[in-house]
This record gives structure tokens, sequence and C-alpha cells, in this order.
């Protein structure tokens, strides 16, 4: 009888309601998330790439924290090489996305690989914060096409005029990368053991940067989070509440 009703709600004649609000927040997502591609654009004409290299890697690489490392290391003049791993390193997350998201959608077909292009911070968001599954790929397909339009869109503006600009710093456009990660970071920082790992990871970077080849600061880093990531968690056994029926086993 819940199951039921449950279901009679959901497709009921607020469901196109709920979808079109879920579209309209993924046509947001998509234009704020876009103007970031300023930035990216201008930083990337400026650490030597042309503006079809950058536009390549906007429409193929498509996440944004990645290509802000790729060029970040290249700017600073560290290798092809560690660019790349710094690159995949931040965009291992998409993965785990694609994985929580699976059951949701269909497997296979020209949408699959769509889906896999697709899958970033913002559209794995949008489709989480749906209760269900249509609502879930409405979410995921909003954020994700419109942030992938806006992106590429928003990168070509900024490659262009970054070929015009000599200091993309005079107009603050480095400083819009660092401020978009904090952004997004902020949110997650909500536990103790998250600010720890943020803060160590932090400390690391900073004594690596004076001594290690540019790009590598940013490895050394992420391995913190990796190792804190293997550790086993201490938390949910000394939260674990104390059941009397487990002393008469």
């Amino acid at each position: 009888m819940t199951t039921a009703s449950s279901s009679a709600g959901h497709s009921g004649p607020e469901l196109p309601l709920r979808l079109r609000a879920i579209r309209r927040t993924g046509f947001s997502i998509g234009l704020a998330t876009g103007l970031y591609g300023i930035s990216f654009g201008a930083l990337a004409t400026a650490s030597g790439l042309d503006v079809w290299q950058a536009m390549v890697l906007s429409a193929v690489m498509f996440t944004g924290g990645s290509q802000f490392a790729f060029v970040g290391v290249i700017g600073g003049g560290g290798s092809v090489a560690g660019a790349a791993i710094a690159s995949v390193l931040l965009g291992v997350r998409n993965t785990l996305y694609g994985l929580i998201l699976a059951p949701s959608f269909a497997r296979g077909g020209w949408r699959g690989l769509a889906r896999t292009q697709l899958t970033i911070d913002e559209s794995a968001a949008l489709a989480a914060s749906g209760t269900t599954d249509e609502e879930r790929r409405a979410g995921f397909w909003a954020a994700g096409l419109c942030v992938y339009a806006f992106w590429n869109l928003f990168s070509l503006v900024g490659a262009v005029a970054g070929q015009y600009v000599a200091d993309p710093g005079a107009w603050g456009l480095d400083a819009a990368a660092a401020g978009a990660f904090l952004a997004l970071l902020w949110p997650r920082l909500r536990g103790g053991d998250a600010v720890a790992i943020a803060v160590a990871g932090a400390f690391v970077a900073l004594l690596a940067t004076p001594v290690l080849p540019s790009g590598l600061p940013v490895l050394a880093a992420a391995l913190v989070a990796v190792v804190a990531g293997l550790l086993p968690s201490r938390r949910g056994s000394a939260e674990r509440p104390h059941r009397p029926e487990e002393e008469r086993r």
C-alpha cells in the first residue's frame, strides 16, 4: 500500500512541475559553472596553448579541476607527463560518480557514451538530489548538457581574449581558478576528518612547492587524501552504540 501510494504521488500532476524545476536548476548551474570557462581559456592560451588546443582540451577532457591542473603545470614549466598525472588524479572522482549513478540509467548505446563524457561534479550532484530515477535522469542531463555547452562557449571566449592579455593575473583570472576550487571544497568540509585532511594536504603542498618540480606538489597533496582514505576508520567503531545483547554472545 505504501509503495503504491508513493508511486502514484510521483506520477501525479506535480511530476512535470518538478522536472521543469530540475531542468531550470540545471540551466542555472550550467551558466554559473560555464563562466569559469573564461578563466580557463585565458589561462590556457597564456600558458602557451593555442585557441584550438584549449578548445580540444575543454571538449575532450571536460572536467574543470583537471583542466586547470593541466594548464597550471604546463604554465609553471612542468612536463606534459606531470600535467597528465595531475589531471588524471583529479578526474578519478568522476568514475566514482558514474558507479553511484549507474543503477538509475540504462546501459550501453550512444547515451552511455554521452554519460561518460557528462559525468562531472555538477551533473552528479543534481542527479543525486532527485528522489526518483526519472528525476535523477532529468537532473543529470540538464546539468551535464548545460555545463558542457556553456563551459565550451566561455572557454572559447577566454581563449580568444587570453591572446590579448599579457598577464591574466592583472585581471584576476588566475585567482578565479582557486576561487572555484574553494567554492567546491568548502561545502564538503563539514566533519573534523575532512578539515584535518584538507589542512594536511595544504601543508604538504606548501612544503613540497620549493623543492619539487611544478605539478608534483599537487600529487603529493593528493597522496595525503589517498593515504587517509586507506587508513581504517576509528570513528565508526568508537561511535557505534553499545548493545546489551552483544555481551551475551
